[in-house]
């Protein structure tokens, strides 16, 4: 059979490399975790319980990959130059995300801690982009 057409194997953070970022993506998911976290502490069903869970859990996942985004794809050799502390920040943020975090409990501290990170990473986002 003839094709028409060649296929082309390519990798990037969406559909097409767009070059389009922005913490607010991770921050979203972050204040979904938050609140999911605070209405489960007020219902005791044991099924909205179960959904709620999943559902976190599957946000959480969304923030470390929207920050895993950031971290590898947008910020530079020269930015971790300029700003030391955030290999750090990335760091802490994701594991607030993860299983010891916001993903493995309905903590609204932990989610609050997380929202800090992702502000903070936020702020240097913007920084950067004013350069």
């Amino acid at each position: 059979m003839l094709s028409l057409f060649r296929i082309t194997d390519v990798s990037a953070h969406c559909d097409l490399p767009c070059g389009v970022y922005d913490p607010a993506q991770a921050r979203i998911e972050a204040e979904s975790v938050k609140a999911i976290c605070t209405k489960v502490a007020d219902n005791n069903d044991p099924d909205f319980r179960v959904r709620a869970a999943i559902i976190k859990e599957a946000r959480s996942h969304l923030v470390k990959e929207h920050l895993w985004v950031l971290w590898t794809d947008y910020f530079k050799a020269p930015h971790f130059e300029k700003y030391p502390n955030l290999h750090t920040l990335f760091n802490e943020a994701t594991k607030l995300a993860g299983a010891a975090g916001t993903k493995g409990e309905f903590d609204v501290d932990k989610a609050d801690e997380l929202l800090a990170k992702i502000d903070q990473i936020a702020e240097i986002f913007w920084e950067t982009k004013k350069a």
